[in-house]
């Protein structure tokens, strides 16, 4: 089937209006007519060419919102009318231990939403800046929260998962001092999901205009990271520091703010390395360092269900499918509070 979508030809180019070819629903398969979909920064990059490897034509997009319009004749997880969401996911090998653990985001088949590996045409995935999207029923998520709350909902499955993740992973609860690094479209979701699940929230921001912004999104402080006597009053006290930044910087300044046996998890992804932390900042307090990427289906599953019930979404600003040019501009000067979501029907 034919639909619109935004996608560009060339990193050089434009996003702008084309026409893609969707496959027909096979037995295992969700139809998805898209609502909404989110604006990441990886769609950026990816479209224009500044990640290598860019299979052209780029449709990006995988922080979608829809609803079922047809299924499979073997699908029994999805019916016709069902509110849905598909993230970054669209297939793995599903028969590896990290599949088998519902860990598809580490499965070394993992197929991203958009230029992954498929026998569709073109020849690799198209994503969620379309009218439509064909998914596996396994990758597809089912939305429970209102519908006047489904264009929030979409960065939830990226922005919300790879914060969740590891939040849920290091225990984040009750009685436990949780540190937010860096206060934009991951942080913000992090602030939110860590105040939902009971912890203590710091926010760290090298900005003294977001501190009444982040209170606002649940901290229960904020903590600007160049006064060198704020950080301090914070010095070995945090079980989990998560990390949100997306550019080199002093891990040392915070890995110290870590009590004995705390971890700091990074999910932002630098273009360049962080400079190398001090190894005597780990081994003296048996400290560590670790990482996260998005989340496994299930997990996925679990946070769309724990912030359904608790009433968290991210806070957007709505696009139309021809402002996304603008949007990428202003997302690079950091101009959004603070994710865009493209509302697919102003294709």
């Amino acid at each position: 089937m034919v639909v619109k979508a935004y996608g560009t030809p060339a990193g050089d180019a434009p996003l702008a209006p084309l026409n893609i070819t969707r496959r027909m629903p096979g037995a295992h398969d969700v139809q998805i007519g898209i609502l909404f979909c989110g604006i990441c920064h990886s769609d950026l990059h990816q479209a224009r060419g500044e990640w290598a490897g860019t299979l052209y034509p780029c449709v990006p997009g995988h922080e979608i919102v829809g609803r079922v319009t047809s299924v499979g004749a073997h699908v029994t997880s999805h019916r016709p009318g069902d509110l849905v969401g598909v993230g970054c996911i669209v297939d793995s090998c599903r028969h590896c231990s990290e599949c088998n653990d519902g860990l598809e985001n580490y499965c070394d088949g993992m197929i991203g939403t958009y230029n992954g590996p498929t026998p569709d045409a073109p020849g690799h995935t198209l994503g969620g800046y379309s009218q439509e999207v064909v998914v596996h029923e396994r990758y597809v998520l089912k939305i429970t929260h209102p519908e006047d709350q489904l264009a929030a909902v979409a960065p939830l499955l990226c922005a919300g998962i790879t914060t969740w993740s590891p939040l849920r992973h290091w225990g984040t609860g009750p009685g436990k001092k949780v540190g937010v690094v860096g206060i934009g479209g991951l942080g913000h979701m992090g602030i939110k999901l860590a105040h939902a699940m009971g912890a203590h929230v710091v926010a760290f921001t090298t900005s003294e205009s977001k501190r009444t912004d982040a209170l606002k999104l649940g901290a229960d402080q904020v903590v600007v990271s160049r006064n060198a006597a704020e950080m301090a009053v914070h010095a070995k006290s945090f079980d989990l520091i998560l990390n949100t930044v997306a550019a080199p910087h002093d891990l040392d300044a915070f890995l110290v703010l870590l009590k004995r046996d705390g971890t700091m998890t990074l999910v932002g992804a630098p273009a360049t390395p962080h400079p190398m932390p001090n190894v005597f900042n780990l081994i003296m307090r048996r400290r560590s360092l670790a990482g996260s990427m998005i989340g496994g289906i299930p997990e996925t599953q679990e946070m769309l269900d724990f912030c359904a019930k608790h009433g968290v979404t991210s806070d957007i600003e709505m696009i139309r499918a021809d402002e996304i040019e603008t949007a990428y501009e202003r997302m690079l000067k950091g101009d959004v509070k603070y994710r865009f979501v493209m509302d697919i029907g102003t294709m």
